[in-house]
């Protein structure tokens, strides 16, 4: 377990809530038990896309989509699955009631034969949040951070201060209490999200931010709750621009959904999670020939990366909210080629710095 840490007055306010709402579970599971009843349990499913290619998407980041209720006597796999959840609920009843914090990998090392598996775990976790009616970070679980931010930024995260302006184009790390992140303070035009810990090294290495205004943030690929939790708070603070840099392929564009509209598995908690005033910068696919990509930098699409671009075309919000990103999703599948944001330094190092992204807004290209 991780190192305790003082609390303010609403932060023990909402522990004391939940821990009175676990002891109401287990009281009511233990009732039941006692009494030759099976326990049930009720969770809402939520999901932020839908296949539903009629035009009838009733799809909502507020409402569940459906219940599913396990009944524990009933199968032997409600049974374990109760089990798990009450083993879970205890370790994070603990957690709650000693203010320290844990990982998902802590949480599973606890019982690891029982578990079987770290997915376990995780889906255990997602619907003790539903369970509970709220986000992962108020169990006081947390994820082992992997983001990078740098630019014209300074916040304080607890007791530690982060003033990323005295040397703007250089990397700090992303807080893991974003709960506990104040004080922001800013003189950036806007902020750059790119895909890859790679491009942000590259920008960092041109000193983009010290000649450009910004703030460059990187979830060195599929990015953690904390940095888009980081992401969200940096925008309803500063009010500032967002754009996204990935690359041209599937995964890329996979991404960019999950900052945009959040993950399916964590539907439940998208409000918190999503930033809807995102815009695509690039890397589009019409890109490869406004720029005059030689051959060797474009690489087939594997049958893997067209099963991915097809299922993902079948999301409603594509469709409703971003039509312009489906109709690029399918050229890409037309032309049938990927490329990586770091194919542009084919015409110079720091073409990327100079000038794709400095063009790109400069002329709003993007979308």
């Amino acid at each position: 377990m991780k190192r305790k840490r003082s609390s303010s007055r609403s932060e023990i306010t909402d522990r004391n809530l939940l821990l009175n709402k676990i002891k109401d579970f287990t009281r009511s599971v233990v009732e039941n038990l006692c009494n030759g009843r099976s326990p049930v349990v009720i969770l809402d499913r939520f999901r932020n896309y839908c296949t539903n290619q009629t035009g009838n998407c009733t799809c909502s980041f507020d409402l569940p989509k459906s219940k599913e209720i396990l009944v524990s006597f009933q199968r032997e796999c409600y049974a374990r699955r109760m089990d798990i959840l009450v083993r879970v609920l205890l370790i994070v009843q603990q957690l709650l009631q000693e203010n320290k914090h844990a990982s998902k990998r802590d949480i599973y090392y606890m019982h690891p034969s029982v578990f079987s598996e770290q997915a376990v775990v995780d889906r255990t976790i997602n619907d003790i949040c539903i369970l509970l009616s709220c986000s992962r970070h108020n169990l006081n679980v947390v994820s082992v951070g992997k983001g990078l931010v740098m630019g014209w930024l300074r916040f304080v995260e607890g007791e530690r201060k982060f003033d990323c302006i005295k040397s703007p184009s250089t990397g700090h790390s992303i807080p893991v209490h974003v709960e506990e992140v104040k004080d922001i303070l800013s003189i950036a035009d806007y902020i750059l999200v790119v895909e890859k810990e790679t491009v942000f090294q590259r920008l960092a290495n041109d000193s983009f931010c010290d000649t450009h205004r910004c703030i460059v943030i990187t979830g060195r690929g599929y990015p953690d709750v904390s940095t888009r939790r980081f992401l969200r708070l940096l925008i309803e603070k500063l009010c500032l621009p967002v754009y996204c840099l990935v690359d041209c392929d599937p995964y890329g564009f996979d991404i960019l959904t999950i900052y945009r509209f959040g993950s399916m598995e964590m539907a439940y908690d998208a409000k918190s999670l999503c930033v809807p005033e995102i815009r695509w910068l690039g890397a589009f696919p019409s890109d490869s020939e406004n720029y005059q990509l030689p051959e060797q930098c474009l690489f087939p699409l594997t049958a893997e990366d067209k099963k991915k671009a097809e299922a993902m075309l079948l999301r409603c919000y594509l469709q409703h909210e971003v039509p312009q990103w489906r109709s690029e999703l399918q050229a890409m599948l037309q032309r049938g080629v990927k490329f990586e944001i770091e194919a542009l330094s084919v015409f110079s190092i720091s073409f990327l710095s100079d000038e794709y992204i400095p063009s790109k807004i400069q002329n709003v290209v993007h979308i």
